[in-house]
């Protein structure tokens, strides 16, 4: 095997953890977003739901205070009654106390409405808040995990760029821009093993003698049909654990 091919294969290594981890830090600040974002949702749906029953609550109380006021209005109206000049008169009284009273069984009726919609409307609030409150505390607990996860992904980060750094300095410089150029082509796959006579990546069979040249290992071998870097492992002797020379 030629000596740069062991650190091609390094360098692909840590470029393809490096990538794994840059793409794990961006996702857990939009994770986090995202779960918080929910939470708003909730918090809104819960305020508009306190809303509708501080809402039914003053209907309430405004019917009620109505009805007050319709039966301070027949009690005045009874009195005026006693002093009918006439049955004109005694009709007329007669009529508005039956107005005021079909005016206050109407607000009854709609105060029996609104105590069903408040009693579901208070049924509704207290299983939001609840709920609300455990989901605040997901929340925290997952924030506070991808701040910790982030921390290590950035410590971790940190030192394979520097042992990349020091891998890529081993590397012929020839060696090192055909690799950059690979794995911009390749999106970080730029070496591949020989099996079977195939290159694993494209699946190419390779040619005969192709497949020696790459076995003496004196050279570095492109796949000639997808130009990535080529290496040869042979097989080992499950007895000794010796190659096989093939």
């Amino acid at each position: 095997m030629h000596p740069d091919t062991p650190l091609v294969i390094q360098l692909q290594s840590l470029d393809l953890r490096v990538a794994a981890l840059e793409k794990e830090v961006a996702t857990l600040p939009k994770h986090v977003a995202a779960i918080e974002k929910t939470l708003e949702a909730h918090l809104r749906k819960l305020e508009a739901d306190k809303g509708a029953l501080s809402a039914n609550q003053k209907d309430r109380k405004k019917l009620e205070g109505d009805i007050q006021i319709h039966e301070q209005k027949i009690s005045k109206l009874k009195d005026q009654m006693l002093g009918a000049k006439n049955n004109e008169q005694y009709r007329a009284f007669q009529h508005e106390i039956e107005y005021i009273e079909k005016e206050i069984r109407a607000a009854e009726d709609r105060i029996l409405e609104l105590m069903a919609e408040s009693e579901a409307l208070d049924g509704n609030v207290k299983k939001a808040d609840a709920a609300l409150q455990q989901e605040k505390q997901q929340v925290q607990a997952e924030t506070a995990i991808a701040r910790e996860r982030t921390a290590a992904d950035q410590a971790q980060l940190e030192q394979i760029r520097t042992e990349r750094q020091e891998a890529a300095a081993k590397l012929s410089p020839s060696t090192l821009r055909d690799y950059d150029r690979l794995r911009k082509k390749h999106h970080g796959v730029v070496s591949a093993e020989v099996a079977g006579g195939r290159c694993s990546a494209c699946q190419i069979t390779l040619r005969p003698q192709f497949f020696q040249d790459l076995r003496r290992g004196d050279q570095l071998m492109f796949c000639e049909s997808c130009g990535r870097f080529l290496h040869y492992n042979p097989p080992v002797n499950v007895e000794d654990g010796t190659r096989v020379a093939m």
